[in-house]
């Protein structure tokens, strides 16, 4: 099946590295215009990277000027940008749990909401949040971040509702393990127990995330809203 597509002005939060970067990279081999926002670094060549700060609504409303200059109205935008700060609750702060949810859950809110207002124009935009299988499967260590990542659902699913008649999608994808520099880190005997644990017996890879993306993003996925797909080999199966 080939995936129609007509090109789009696509922004990707956190596109400097890992899936964000890996995301940017196949929107980009699929002809679309790509910005991505980053804190530091850049995005792959080809795109346009715009600095960010998730936390401050006008740094977001700034970049997204910056793209609209340079490429077009936003049409599909790509949450993706997150941080973490794990460690149990008992030794959790209140900066730890709120810093995650600030950025993570507040990110969102914020690149969605300034994205809506061309979406809204143009009676049509792609929302793809990217969350994460321990969003509905859970972490020990990860209260504040599974928090931040499972509270996407309900948003992907109100934003479907408000919007769904103005040709609107709002979609999450989740994705298990990761290869990244982040799980590269991982001591093997880890690395090893948590794929014991994976039905596909591997990590994933991150141009699979960036497929699933690409496809919600696509016109083929015109029908699909609110929708929660998996990219986990298996691991969160009924959560």
């Amino acid at each position: 099946m080939t995936t129609t597509s007509t090109p789009r002005t696509v922004l990707i939060t956190g596109g400097n590295r890992g899936i964000g970067y890996a995301i940017a990279e196949e929107f980009l081999a699929q002809g679309h215009r790509v910005a991505v926002t980053a804190r530091s670094g850049e995005g792959p060549a080809g795109s346009l990277t715009v600095r960010a700060e998730m936390t401050d609504s006008a740094s977001i409303d700034a970049a997204f000027t910056e793209v609209e200059t340079a490429l077009g109205p936003v049409e599909v935008v790509v949450a993706n940008a997150g941080i973490t700060r794990d460690t149990l609750l008992m030794r959790m702060s209140e900066d730890d749990f709120t810093d995650v949810i600030d950025t993570n859950l507040g990110g969102a809110f914020r690149v969605v909401k300034r994205a809506s207002k061309g979406m809204l124009k143009a009676r049509f935009g792609r929302v793809v949040l990217i969350s994460s299988v321990v969003g509905l499967y859970g972490s020990a260590g990860q209260v504040n971040y599974s928090a931040s990542k499972s509270a996407l659902v309900g948003f992907a699913r109100s934003l479907t509702r408000e919007l769904g008649a103005r040709g609107i999608t709002a979609n999450v994808v989740a994705p298990g393990f990761i290869e990244t520099d982040m799980t590269a880190e991982l001591p093997e005997a880890q690395q090893a127990e948590y794929k014991k644990n994976i039905p596909a017996g591997r990590y994933g890879s991150a141009a699979e995330v960036a497929k699933a993306v690409t496809w919600l993003a696509s016109d083929d996925a015109a029908y699909i809203s609110g929708a929660v797909i998996p990219v986990d080999g298996g691991l969160g199966m009924g959560h």
